[in-house]
């Protein structure tokens, strides 16, 4: 069976993204932690829309994780033609304040999982001369984040791996894109406890709204995906601004009201 498998497809970006790939006949391997959740948009996907799913759980921020979720996409013998890898949270606060433990689980997940399941499907990609490759970013990848420093490190990496991976796969039958969505309404502000910040004041995308746009704009092999016409342009700003500034500027903004 070909499939789309989507990582943190339990809510926000992730599940309203399996909704556009599900409506376009794809059939779906979702992955995330919670069973409940994921049962109940299998059963609503298949119901609606005449496809396959298969739920894998998995928490990405255990070492271990991608190994047992490709363990289950050989057993079942599934073709991986496209790989969202959108599963991620951050950390508010102070670098020395946070909890190592849970900066790990943070890098984990944004990264390493995400570079594990790509280094995994893309061999198979390349072989089969096809494949597509969606890693959620963030605006925040474009300038360091004071206040939430790892996080924004994190989602740095992923920028940079991603167009440095692009161009390597140029010839190859297989595309990858970076999506940049700015603060979007997703419970990403409450597992980082941020809902104070005043980032959130500039206004806030609904997750319909980046899903809408992210999959129009992958499915037609764009490779920057910048949702918003004020996300564009905040990140394009920031390259001729002095680099102290930015980080003072992005101080300022993320600090608690």
């Amino acid at each position: 069976m070909k499939a789309v498998m989507i990582t943190g497809a339990s809510g926000g970006i992730g599940l309203k993204l399996a909704h556009h790939f599900a409506k376009d006949g794809h059939h779906l391997v979702l992955v995330a932690r919670s069973k409940q959740k994921l049962e109940n948009l299998a059963k609503e996907l298949e119901g609606k829309y005449a496809i396959k799913t298969v739920v894998i759980l998995a928490d990405l921020g255990e070492s271990t994780a991608v190994e047992h979720v490709m363990d289950e996409i050989e057993k079942r013998k599934i073709q991986i033609e496209m790989l969202v890898n959108n599963a991620g949270f951050g950390l508010y606060g102070e670098f020395h304040t946070i909890d190592w433990a849970q900066e790990q689980e943070m890098m984990m997940v944004n990264m390493m999982a995400l570079t594990e399941l790509t280094k995994r499907v893309v061999p198979t990609m390349i072989n089969q001369k096809s494949g597509k490759i969606l890693n959620v970013a963030s605006t925040a990848a474009f300038q360091p984040g004071p206040l939430m420093a790892t996080y924004y490190a994190t989602k740095a990496y992923v920028l940079s791996f991603s167009e440095a991976l692009e161009n390597e796969l140029k010839g190859t039958g297989v595309s990858v894109s970076i999506l940049c969505p700015g603060p979007t309404e997703t419970g990403f502000q409450q597992r980082a406890r941020m809902e104070d910040s005043k980032l959130l004041d500039g206004g806030v995308m609904s997750a319909d709204q980046v899903a809408d746009i992210a999959y129009k704009a992958f499915m037609d092999g764009k490779t920057l995906i910048i949702p918003g016409t004020q996300n564009k342009l905040l990140s394009f700003m920031i390259r001729f601004m002095p680099r102290k500034l930015v980080t003072t500027t992005v101080r300022k903004v993320q600090e608690r009201k």
